[in-house]
């Protein structure tokens, strides 16, 4: 797209950059984020400058930067070519140091946007997906429910802090939630990429899992049951990127060894948690088969029979879903030479199992770093038992 003699419109330029116009209209009014120049003292043209800035700003406000540093920082990589040929009030003027007046636009006047909604997902100290952070989305799976080039911004911080992610309600999060929220609700599918490579590369697994991606998921869900089926593509496009990450980690372990079966029971249709249990094997060299969502209960014993596991994992996000019988048929499942026949290890995974006693042959770990570990040691303890 070739730059027009008087600039680019602000639809086009939201086209470009895969904002909204009202997001590049807020940024305008709240921080100074604007065009130099303008048609007739109204119409904003976006110059090649201009463009830059907003470059900034996006690639700032997706590392986790907020909005109005980012703004600071945007407004300072751009070099005017003169005044601004328009007047512009107060309320929407830049002012040294970044500051602005309390007027109606100003953080204390009647048109300031309102503190993020700050709360806390129940969660269920079942959900192999968490230790201390949110349960799998709520929203439909199918999908479910970075930083660019180095500059003198401030770097990513992993200190937790209230924020909102363009009105998401994200709560006590780490700044990589609130860029990965913001990305999300641009629709900025290869920010998406580079964020969730970023934090799995930063942070590990189980962190990345456990205090970016699921929070983020968490509050899109949240945000897609309050605002009447609006930020359903947002929700779709998120768990996607975060699937596909996931399962770039996600290679294969040794054929030599029994691998671990993991399954969605029948009607659950959430695999992220599992998605992220298999990239948590693969990290530690364990096999594993992932079924995927909803499995019947006839398939599953028939992969069973066939595979011959180590454990058998069994996600359930809601007790509507969570199905004890199939989970004691499993346990109660037998293979192997006469004389020598073992039973899988079965694992009840998620907050959908929560209330019963979990039986012999079964466990429920408190999150994925406990359900990791547990698998560990049994493929440890199976191979001393083989090896002594």
């Amino acid at each position: 797209m070739s730059d027009t003699e008087h600039g680019i419109t602000t639809g086009a330029v939201a086209r470009r950059l895969g904002v909204s116009p009202t997001t590049l209209r807020s940024w305008d009014q709240r921080y100074g984020i604007g065009p130099a120049a303008r048609v007739g003292g109204r119409h904003r043209r976006w110059a090649p400058g201009d463009i830059a800035m907003l470059e900034e700003m996006c690639r700032l406000t997706a590392s986790g930067v907020p909005p109005a540093e980012a703004a600071r920082a945007a407004r300072s990589s751009r070099t005017y070519p003169g005044a601004r040929t328009e007047t512009r009030t107060r309320s929407q003027a830049t002012y040294p140091g970044g500051s602005r007046p309390n007027g109606p636009n100003g953080p204390n006047g009647p048109n300031a946007p309102s503190p993020p909604n700050i709360s806390n997902h129940p969660t269920d100290p079942s959900d192999p997906s968490r230790s201390n952070g949110p349960n799998a989305p709520s929203r439909p799976n199918g999908p479910t429910s970075p930083t660019g080039p180095e500059t003198s911004a401030p770097p990513r911080a992993a200190a937790r802090q209230p924020g909102s992610g363009n009105g998401l309600p994200l709560g006590d999060v780490r700044l990589e939630c609130r860029g990965l929220a913001r990305a999300a609700v641009r629709l900025d599918g290869p920010t998406l990429d580079t964020l969730l490579r970023d934090v799995v590369a930063d942070h590990g697994l189980v962190t990345a899992w456990e205090e970016v991606m699921a929070p983020t998921l968490h509050a899109v869900g949240r945000k897609w049951e309050s605002s009447g089926d609006r930020y359903v593509e947002v929700e779709h496009l998120l768990s996607w990127h975060v699937s596909t990450a996931l399962r770039q980690i996600a290679a294969p372990g040794p054929v030599s060894m029994t691998p671990v079966i993991l399954a969605c029971v029948p009607a659950e249709q959430h695999t992220l948690p599992l998605e992220a249990l298999a990239a948590g094997l693969a990290e530690r060299g364990l096999p594993s088969r992932m079924f995927g969502a909803a499995v019947p209960a006839e398939a599953l014993d028939a992969a069973v029979r066939r595979t011959g596991p180590a454990a058998v994992v069994l996600w359930s996000q809601a007790r509507s879903t969570a199905n004890h019988a199939l989970a004691q048929h499993v346990a109660a499942s037998s293979f192997g030479v006469k004389g020598a026949r073992t039973h899988p290890l079965v694992m009840l995974a998620g907050p959908g199992w929560a209330g019963r006693t979990v039986q012999a042959g079964m466990l429920r770990p408190g999150g994925l770093r406990e359900a990791l570990d547990s698998l560990s040691r049994l493929y440890a303890e199976r191979q001393a038992a083989a090896t002594g």
